[in-house]
């Protein structure tokens, strides 16, 4: 091993898992969008509410299997670059990947076929309860891989012995594992982060729709749940990241203050809005709110909290990248906060359709949560370093001793491709999916109205006839 082979090989792993995570907060997000359309369909039996639900099930599908296939390399690279790593923890990993796979793989795959194909096979009661259950695996999925991973960021429930190939963690309470000091609280900003994502993309595609006067009644009432499942989750979104922010400056102290850009050693912290971190003058340059951040986890502006002068210097993770991620995740989250408050307004209020500028804003608004959850990681990850489990096992430590930086450079062009070829085939079948647009007939039969007010809000006209 040379001295590049770390970097190397966080890079690669970097990629392979960046791509993937393109997928998986998609299948989640419309996971829940599924389940609240066909429940109003079942309740309805309005043909319209079947075909929304039968368009955006095939989107799922596609999501779901451009995920499973993106996301085989990974756990490959495990066993490939980080062998020590490996052995360390894979009496807690593997409780934790083997729970996936039980409660999560196959719950999700034993009902996709059900989903997918069970339309006109099976009775309505049954077709809704498999898309219930393909919902929750898509959750329980993202469940097992956010513990296991708070578990490198706060470990808990094990002990370290001396096995044959040198020290590994073992499991002494497994729930003490399941409910570590961080893993609700991230869990539940990753599930939501997911349902951002796939409610944008449900509204990218039906602002389309009304911008090119196609399939408008499939897309009014797809935009106006859309709309209102991304405000709330754009709301909770902001609380859940509050209450992640707190936990990680409790037991992540250094990444806390890498963050914030924060290095008094015990000092009231400021609130960064934008700006820059001078590394070595350990200062941020920019707009700041003076003990801001101080307020926001002790509601007082004169608390102190902990900076990276009170750490050892060669526990300090990448500062400008880490404060850099940290603070455009912020943002972007805030702008999708405002930009489905003005949408959910205009939509309420029948004007959205004649506000173009609105439309195309939405259908570009689809990159917001992609965004935002690729730099949340970004900030998490970089964050932990120099480790790769936070206080027992550094990052360097952690590599394949008999892997070079010429196979990982090798593997590492060769994922590229492999993960741009796949990347180029999800657009263009999503393209096809929607340029083919809803099957009209899944709209046929009688058609049973909703309460008027309800169904013109979602068409997003005033019940009045205004707009």
């Amino acid at each position: 091993m040379d001295d590049l082979t770390p970097l190397l090989a966080r890079i690669q792993f970097a990629v392979t898992i960046g791509f993937h995570y393109i997928y998986p907060p998609l299948s989640i997000g419309l996971g829940v969008f599924l389940v609240i359309v066909e429940g109003l369909y079942l309740k309805t039996r309005d043909p319209q509410w079947r075909q929304v639900a039968r368009f955006w099930t095939k989107v799922f599908a596609l999501t779901f299997a451009i995920g499973v296939a993106t996301g085989l390399v990974m756990e490959f690279e495990f066993g490939t670059n980080w062998a020590k790593y490996s052995r360390f923890v894979g009496d807690v990993f593997g409780s934790a990947l083997a729970a996936e796979g039980i409660f999560a793989f196959f719950l999700e795959s034993g009902f996709l076929a059900l989903l997918l194909f069970g339309w006109d096979k099976v009775g309505p009661k049954l077709h809704y309860f498999a898309t219930i259950m393909v919902c929750l695996g898509a959750h329980f999925s993202a469940v097992w891989i956010v513990i296991a991973n708070s578990w490198m960021q706060t470990p808990a429930g094990h002990h370290i012995v001396q096995g044959p190939n040198g020290l590994r963690a073992e499991i002494t309470d497994f729930w003490a594992l399941v409910f570590n000091p961080s893993s609700m609280e991230r869990l539940a900003h990753v599930l939501i982060g997911a349902w951002l994502a796939g409610a944008f993309l449900v509204i990218s595609i039906s602002a389309w729709y009304l911008l090119k006067r196609r399939h408008e009644g499939f897309a009014r009432v797809s935009l106006g749940i859309g709309l209102v499942f991304a405000l709330v989750a754009s709301l909770l979104q902001l609380l859940t990241g509050h209450i992640s922010a707190d936990g990680v400056a409790k037991n992540q102290p250094a990444k806390f203050a890498a963050m914030e850009g924060h290095y008094a050693a015990s000092a009231p912290a400021d609130l960064t809005i934008v700006g820059w971190v001078d590394e070595k003058a350990k200062a941020v340059h920019g707009l700041t709110i003076p003990g801001g951040t101080s307020f926001l986890l002790h509601q007082n502006f004169t608390v102190p909290v902990t900076g990276l002068d009170a750490i050892p210097s060669d526990q300090h993770p990448p500062v400008q990248l880490t404060f850099q991620a940290y603070h455009a995740m912020i943002g972007i989250g805030m702008a999708l906060i405002a930009v489905a408050l003005l949408a959910c307004i205009l939509w309420w209020s029948g004007r959205l359709e004649r506000q173009r500028w609105m439309l195309w804003l939405l259908v570009f608004a689809v990159l917001g949560p992609q965004l935002a959850n690729q730099l949340g990681w970004m900030a998490a990850e970089v964050g932990r370093q120099p480790w790769i489990v936070q206080g027992l096992m550094r990052t360097k430590d952690a590599i394949s001793p008999n892997v070079s930086s010429g196979q990982i450079i090798f593997s590492l062009c060769l994922f590229t491709v492999v993960y741009t070829g796949l990347f180029a085939a999800f657009i263009y079948l999503l393209n096809d999916k929607i340029q083919h647009g809803p099957d009209p007939e899944d709209a046929q039969g009688p058609l049973l109205k909703l309460p008027q007010k309800l169904t013109d809000a979602l068409s997003g006209h005033r019940a009045d006839g205004e707009g």
